[in-house]
C-alpha cells in the first residue's frame, strides 16, 4: 500500500508541477531548458548540417544530365572525363521553416515511476533540443499560433519565453493553419483525442502539401497498463473519473484499443506522406532526436511510418 500511495503521491505532484500554470512551469524549464541543449549538443556533435540541391553559391555534388534540361546546365569540363553529360549542383542554401507544436495540454502531466519524466517535460527537451539543432543547421523553427518562425540562436530562450508568457487555453491539438508548402511540421502529443480531429488537423496541416511528423509521447504505464485490483482512472482534461473493479480484467482490450487507434493514426499520415512515430518516455530523449533529425532528410516518396521504442537506454 504504501507503494501505491508514494506512486499515486508522485503523480500528483507531476501533474501539479506541470498543469499549465506560468509559476510551475517557471520552475521547472531551467532544468529542461540545460537538458535540451545538452542533448542538442550531443547530437550536433556528431552531424553535419542538412544539405540539399537547389539554388545557391556552394557546391554540392554533379548528377547527370537529364534530357530536356537547358543545355547551358551542363558542367562541360566535367563531362569531358567520360561518356556521360553533367550537370553542377549547388546546394540549397534558403532558410526552412520547421513548425515545432508541443502538446503543454494537462494529460501531458501524467509520469508513472517507470518515466524518466513527465510525458510534458520530454516533449519540451525534445521540442527544444530539436529547434536547436534545426537553427543550428541555418532553418527557421516556429510555434503555430505563439512564436513566429526564426533562426536566432537564442531559439530555446525565445520559445521558453513564449510558452511562459502564453496565458491562452492549452488544447491538446495544434490550431489550425496552413503551413507553406516547403515547410514541415512537427507535432508532440499523446495524440489520445478523437481520430476524427487528428484526421481534420492533419487535413488543415497538409493542405497546401506540407510534409510532417507526428510524434505520439506517451508513458510506460500507458504503453502496457500494468494496473490491477480496484484503480480509479481520472481524465485530466474534465472527462471525469472512471473506476475498475479488477483492473486487469481490462488489459486484453486496453491493448486491442490502443493498437486501433495507432492503426488509424498511421493510416492517415500514410495517406500524406507523413511521418508517425511513437515514442516512451522511459527511453533515451537522445534517439528519438537522431530519428527525428535523420527523418527529415528521407525523400518524400514512400510511407514514412514507424515506431521509436527499442536502442539503449541512454
Amino acid at each position: 500500500m504504501a507503494a501505491e500511495n508514494g506512486h499515486t503521491a508522485k503523480e500528483i505532484i507531476a501533474i501539479r508541477r506541470a498543469d499549465g500554470e506560468s509559476r510551475t512551469l517557471a520552475a521547472s524549464l531551467p532544468r529542461l531548458v540545460l537538458e535540451a541543449r545538452r542533448i542538442a549538443a550531443n547530437v550536433i556533435h556528431g552531424l553535419h548540417g542538412r544539405r540539399r540541391a537547389g539554388s545557391g553559391e556552394s557546391f554540392w555534388q554533379y548528377r547527370r544530365f537529364v534530357s530536356g534540361e537547358p543545355a547551358q546546365n551542363v558542367d562541360w569540363r566535367r563531362s569531358a572525363r567520360d561518356d556521360h553529360l553533367y550537370v553542377r549542383e549547388q546546394e540549397w542554401e534558403a532558410a526552412h521553416t520547421v513548425w515545432i507544436w508541443p502538446d503543454r495540454s494537462p494529460s501531458m502531466a501524467f509520469a508513472s515511476r517507470q518515466a524518466r519524466d513527465s510525458k510534458l517535460e520530454r516533449t519540451l527537451i525534445v521540442a527544444f533540443a530539436l529547434a536547436e539543432l534545426l537553427v543550428s543547421g541555418g532553418e527557421r523553427v516556429g510555434i503555430p499560433g505563439l512564436m513566429a518562425p526564426t533562426a536566432s540562436r537564442s531559439i530555446i530562450d525565445k520559445m521558453a519565453q513564449a510558452m511562459l508568457h502564453d496565458d491562452a487555453e492549452r488544447p491538446s491539438l495544434p490550431p489550425s493553419f496552413v503551413p507553406s508548402a516547403l515547410a514541415e511540421t512537427v507535432v508532440l502529443s499523446d495524440f489520445w483525442s478523437p481520430i476524427a480531429e487528428i484526421r481534420s488537423m492533419l487535413a488543415s496541416l497538409s493542405g497546401s502539401g506540407a510534409h510532417g511528423t507526428l510524434v505520439q509521447i506517451v508513458d510506460p504505464a500507458e504503453e502496457t497498463f500494468p494496473y490491477s485490483g480496484r484503480v480509479e482512472f481520472v481524465e485530466p482534461e474534465g472527462f471525469g473519473v472512471i473506476t475498475a473493479g479488477r483492473a486487469e480484467s481490462w488489459a486484453q482490450d486496453y491493448t486491442a484499443r490502443l493498437a486501433l487507434h495507432r492503426d488509424q493514426i498511421r493510416d492517415e499520415t500514410n495517406k500524406l506522406d507523413w511521418l508517425f512515430v511513437t515514442h516512451v518516455t522511459d527511453r533515451s530523449a537522445a534517439e528519438l532526436l537522431l530519428f527525428l533529425h535523420a527523418g527529415m532528410q528521407v525523400s518524400k516518396s514512400g510511407a514514412r511510418s514507424t515506431t521509436v521504442k527499442a536502442g539503449p537506454a541512454a
